[in-house]
């Protein structure tokens, strides 16, 4: 494969012909519509919380379909065993607990994501974050979405409770690291955005954040540790640097 063409041509056959196929055979899909429907929704809404519940009303509201929750449940689950898409479950840090639904779903194969929805749409922000996320576990992670609950007093003097997410929490054996993925950190704001959920976490297990920028490792006085993504792809220790 020598041209763009040629490898987007491929991408695009080994999606359709080979990983859609094989599902819809396997599984005995009736309708392969709607699975492929689901493939687009799910592929234009990377590291979004969502669920059976929320993708029937969004079939309901977009497509004018009504597919049943317990329908569109076992359409993720095939995906899933066919190694399409991957489920980061949410995880309440502080309370030590499995949430349950929703969840986010991230693809194991970007360039077959890419070349599903012909190249359109290209979040960087989402595909990074979908990029650390598989490398986490290539890594043998077990990669959940964190909570944190901050509370705080808001201007009319009433205590507030406010759900932060930590983008992953990132745990093997004795080994677990908070992790957020920011495309920049230009000012002081979206620093500030990004720590929110990392200051709020008490323990002592590494919080970190990778940035796009090929940057020098730094570290602030609050114990946060700022990589850049090529340096966290490039080198499997960089979580311990």
């Amino acid at each position: 494969m020598e041209t763009v063409e040629d490898k987007i041509e491929y991408l695009t056959s080994l999606f359709q012909k080979v990983y859609l196929s094989d599902i819809v055979e396997r599984n005995k899909v009736r309708n392969k519509d709607e699975l492929d429907e689901l493939v687009d929704i799910l592929a234009s809404a990377i590291g979004s919380l969502t669920n059976p519940s929320k993708l029937a009303k969004t079939f309901k509201s977009v497509k004018g379909k009504a597919i049943s929750d317990k329908t569109l449940k076992n359409y993720i689950d095939y995906l899933i065993d066919a190694f399409m898409i991957s489920k980061a479950e949410r995880f309440d840090i502080k309370g030590k607990r499995y949430i349950g639904s929703p969840a986010k779903y991230y693809f194991e194969d970007i360039g077959l994501r890419n070349a599903r929805l012909n190249f359109r749409q290209v979040e960087i922000t989402h595909i990074m974050e979908n990029i650390i996320y598989n490398e986490l576990r290539i890594r043998g992670y077990k990669v959940d979405v964190g909570l944190v609950e901050h509370y705080s007093t808001g201007k009319d003097g009433k205590r507030q409770k406010k759900q932060l997410e930590v983008d992953f929490v990132a745990t093997k054996g004795s080994e677990k690291y908070y992790i957020q993925s920011a495309f920049d950190m230009n000012n002081e704001e979206k620093i500030a955005q990004e720590q929110r959920s990392l200051v709020n976490i008490s323990d002592s297990f590494k919080k970190i954040i990778i940035v796009a920028d090929n940057i020098k490792v730094r570290r602030n006085e609050e114990g946060i540790t700022t990589i850049g993504l090529r340096n966290f792809l490039l080198d499997e220790n960089s979580l311990n640097i």
